[in-house]
């Protein structure tokens, strides 16, 4: 399979070198790791002191505490290609990097269940995958945690987010997301996606988890950048 379809390193984006891993060896450090001080709310970096960003020291969210594995500045072009540019493959290194470095704070967790946060049905179909789904799986499997897909759906097909501002975020996320089961059991879940920026995505799908009764929701997102 590696020789039919070589694997793309996640940084450079070249066929990776030597064959079969799954990063260039000369590409390693090149993402850089989100590294305290950080919020201990959201996990954004934190540039000054205090245990908050200013984003959390004025906002009450609907989840616990979340963490992201690296700095969004250096790793927006490899996250842009995971999610837009068809290179699924990048979820094993991420997942193996997740695994790796954010294991403990999940293990502390001893979460139910990784929820992944679902695409509309029309925007998964046109990508033809769901980035935030293979990157649970990719962490459910090395970290033996079972993955919902069932219980959180996307109702609303929202437009892109990422030139709004958080108000407009926030009134776009409104009733975006429904549940789809109804008889909720779990209990403590993390929610897993891509990016974190001001949190409207997460606090939505939060907040609508726990209407259904989810009592506890953290989340764990691939990169966020920096608080303040």
């Amino acid at each position: 399979m590696q020789l039919l379809f070589p694997r793309r390193c996640p940084v450079c984006d070249h066929i990776v070198q030597p064959t079969g891993e799954k990063i260039c060896t000369e590409c390693l450090g090149r993402l850089k790791l989100l590294t305290p001080p950080w919020c201990m709310k959201c996990g954004k970096k934190l540039a000054g002191e205090g245990e908050y960003c200013a984003d959390c020291r004025r906002k009450e969210h609907h989840f616990l505490r979340g963490r992201a594995l690296y700095e969004y500045e250096g790793a927006a072009l490899s996250v842009y290609r995971f999610k837009y540019g068809g290179r699924r493959e990048y979820a094993a290194f991420f997942g193996e990097q997740a695994a790796e470095f954010l294991g403990d704070f999940v293990r502390s967790i001893r979460p139910e269940a990784l929820i992944p946060i679902p695409l509309h049905k029309k925007r998964k179909a046109a990508r033809g995958y769901n980035q935030a789904e293979l990157l649970a799986r990719e962490i459910g499997e090395r970290l033996g945690v079972p993955v919902n897909t069932k219980i959180l759906l996307r109702e609303k097909d929202t437009a892109p987010l990422k030139y709004e501002n958080p108000e407009e975020r926030q009134n776009n996320l409104k009733r975006a997301f429904n549940i789809g089961q109804n008889d909720v059991k779990l209990k403590k879940v993390i929610l897993i996606d891509d990016i974190y920026t001001t949190g409207s995505t997460m606090d939505e799908a939060a907040r609508t988890l726990r209407a259904a009764g989810v009592e506890s929701v953290y989340f764990l997102a691939l990169a966020c950048g920096a608080g303040i």
